[in-house]
């Protein structure tokens, strides 16, 4: 999939046309929730999900975005992000929405976890949700 967007901004979900160096770059030293994150585990990270979409200008990529899913019933939005000189225009909300209603799991029961964009993901349909009792989750080894 490529889709072009206003501004000469491109999507595209081919894993390898993404930037390794700069979705590093950006994970392990300005996204919160993965600071300190190893390239190694940056590249079993994209090799494991089911679809990663690249946000493009003319000088390389300046955006990311990928799904974890078992296919069927479940996919996560995971590792979202937008450089920072290109924010503001809409940009995030693009690559979120494409990599959610454009690839085959848009169907499925959708998880994300944020703590700065709830505004971005409450116009993709999501909301907070009110954990049950019986939900339950295990930080990573070491985290």
């Amino acid at each position: 999939m490529r889709r072009g967007l206003r501004g000469g901004y491109e999507l595209d979900d081919d894993p390898g046309r993404l930037d390794l160096d700069l979705v590093h770059d950006f994970l392990s030293r300005r996204a919160y929730w993965a600071l300190g994150r190893s390239r190694e585990t940056v590249e079993r990270s994209i090799a494991g999900s089911q679809r990663v979409v690249g946000l493009y200008d003319r000088s390389g990529q300046v955006g990311f975005a990928r799904v974890v899913s078992d296919g069927a019933v479940i996919a996560y939005l995971a590792d979202v992000f937008v450089i920072e000189q290109h924010r503001g225009r809409g940009l995030g909300l693009e690559l979120a929405r494409e990599a959610i209603d454009g690839g085959p799991h848009r169907d499925l029961l959708w998880r994300l976890s944020t703590t700065g964009a709830r505004g971005l993901y409450e116009k993709l349909g999501f909301s907070e949700l009110v954990a049950p009792p019986t939900l339950m989750g295990r930080r990573a080894a070491g985290a």
